[in-house]
């Protein structure tokens, strides 16, 4: 089996469960608000959702009525957005994102949540993303930021010994911005630490995005398929 894809078999509930804490539940709405307004997903919109895990920020692009193919490397992670949207449009699909088993601009647009940080080769699986949208499309990026104390944090544990931070690869946004083909649109969220309350969380969010830091925890990119 593959390595990569091991590291996150054991991890399905305890991700979604992290999400359900109160700093887990405004970090995921700050994260699921920047990816609706960069992707601007529309109804009918073919999407795929590259490292969709177990689907938690998959449900707001479906709402809208796109139409999602979900991909990820790990059997377990992709299991549960199978489960989860066994009613909707949303098909599951076990694939790695440096070969995308799709034909050159089968996509309206195509996003990835913060899956590409545990890629070593991040040229080769931009040019895929890249590859399986149509002319004109858009594609939203999204990875881990060095420049935020969380890196930080990670990087800490992972000489600590914890095995899946030891598999990240942190970028800045720089890095990303060279990475990507044509003109980028990159923007930051996750201003706060995990240590604070939520009602203070939200006043240094407001802060950060408000004054367009490149520090926040979440980097996002998107560009135009030419």
């Amino acid at each position: 089996m593959n390595r990569s894809s091991e590291l996150f078999d054991d991890w399905p509930e305890k991700y979604d469960q992290w999400f359900q804490t109160p700093i887990g539940k405004l970090v995921k709405a700050c994260e699921a608000e920047l990816l609706r307004d960069l992707l601007r997903p529309a109804e009918d919109d073919l999407l795929l959702d590259v490292g969709c895990g177990t689907g938690i920020f998959t449900y707001d692009i479906l709402a809208v009525g796109s139409r999602i193919v979900g991909m990820d490397i790990s059997a377990p992670m992709l299991a549960a957005a199978a489960d989860r949207f066994r009613t909707r449009n949303f098909a599951a699909l076990a694939g790695d994102m440096r070969n995308l088993p799709f034909r050159d601009g089968s996509f309206d647009k195509v996003y990835s949540m913060t899956a590409i940080e545990f890629v070593a080769d991040a040229a080769r699986s931009v040019t895929e993303l890249d590859r399986v949208t149509r002319t004109g499309g858009t594609v939203v990026l999204t990875t881990l930021n060095r420049l935020s104390p969380w890196a930080d944090t990670r990087l800490k544990k992972a000489k600590e010994g914890h095995e899946l931070f030891q598999s990240i690869h942190f970028r800045t946004p720089e890095e990303i911005r060279r990475l990507v083909p044509g003109e980028a649109d990159v923007r930051t969220a996750i201003h706060f630490s995990k240590e604070d309350d939520p009602v203070q969380a939200r006043r240094k969010e407001a802060q950060g995005c408000a004054e367009g830091r490149e520090t926040g925890a979440f980097l996002a990119v998107r560009w135009t398929k030419t």
